[in-house]
């Protein structure tokens, strides 16, 4: 039979080690509501303000917001849509996120799973520091290098395969959706790897020794029990690398041709995005202009609001993977 233990004043030492806890969890539990309001406070003030500074620019706008493909703001008569900037940012994005994850997803298992613990700290570090990268010596790096180097490959792809529209078109050039997507894919393929080399090592140890003890092998190990586990990490950091692809600007900034167009032949000199345009135009922009201006980057606040509660979703439907029960 337990006895209570009495404290020289003759309390209850559970009762007073409970009292304590409980005066440390309410502090801890008002702040942290405190900074998730505030959080929610943060974006819509946001949004409040992109919405105020865009409602008299729409007014004067000539043309559809929502479908028009030019973009004259600062005309006597402004028209200007989103259509054009809304597609190019959409498609550079999601060719990023194509060729960056799969690389990434490889880049991760083999740190946390085939390569010796020196050489695993060593690229674990590496693919931190890239991370760290400024976007602009990514864009510098594209412009300078990039460019040039691209144009005799896609020469030859547009003229072997350019029966498929992807690679199709009257020309190509360096300056390209196709060759924004590449710099992006450089740019979020750390973030990806990082985030899902961590879930990755966090596969519960017993799992991956259950399919070693059956038989299995190293790929069935981690076809088995680490990617099954390791999927809603990797949701996750695929949608936090989409957001970065489509929120960058100075990168695709000095890539992008500055034109006004819905394509989709990647390798021809077309394309923009949402954050490229405001960069480009918002020191040369009048009161419509920069209201304008904002009224995109209100289209960019929402795209980014809607992929993130997608990923959300998707990461809720398959928790029963995460081995969180385990």
């Amino acid at each position: 039979m337990a006895t209570s233990l009495r404290t020289r004043d003759g309390g209850s030492a559970t009762g007073r080690s409970a009292s304590r806890r409980s005066r440390g969890e309410a502090p801890f539990r008002y702040a942290s509501t405190g900074a998730g309001i505030l959080l929610l406070a943060i974006m819509a003030a946001i949004a409040v303000f992109l919405i105020v500074e865009a409602v008299p620019a729409l007014q004067a706008n000539q043309g559809s917001f929502l479908g028009t493909l030019t973009w004259t703001p600062n005309n006597t008569e402004p028209s200007f849509g989103i259509a054009a900037l809304a597609f190019g940012t959409l498609l550079s994005s999601l060719l990023a996120l194509v060729m960056a994850v799969p690389v990434a997803v490889g880049v991760a298992l083999f740190i946390s799973h085939y390569a010796p613990r020196r050489l695993a700290g060593v690229l674990g570090y590496v693919i931190d520091l890239l991370a760290a990268v400024p976007s602009v010596i990514y864009g510098l790096w594209g412009v300078i290098f990039l460019v040039p180097l691209v144009q005799g490959p896609y020469e030859f792809i547009h003229d072997y395969l350019g029966f498929i529209p992807l690679f199709g078109g009257d020309s190509v050039g360096g300056h390209s959706i196709m060759t924004a997507s590449i710099i992006l894919a450089i740019m979020i393929l750390p973030i990806i790897a990082a985030i899902s080399r961590e879930v990755f090592l966090q596969v519960p140890r017993m799992h991956e020794e259950a399919a070693l003890a059956l038989g299995a092998t190293r790929w069935e190990v981690i076809k088995t029990a680490v990617l099954p586990f390791g999927r809603p990490g990797v949701i996750s950091a695929s949608m936090l690398g989409l957001g970065r692809a489509m929120g960058e600007t100075i990168a695709v900034a000095l890539i992008f041709p500055a034109t006004f167009g819905i394509s989709f032949q990647i390798l021809a000199p077309e394309g923009n995005s949402i954050a490229a345009n405001i960069a480009n135009g918002f020191a040369e922009a009048g009161p419509i202009g920069r209201g304008a201006l904002i009224a995109s980057g209100l289209v960019l606040f929402i795209i980014t609001l809607l992929v993130n509660t997608a990923a959300r979703l998707i990461v809720a439907r398959r928790k029963e993977f995460s081995g969180a029960a385990a």
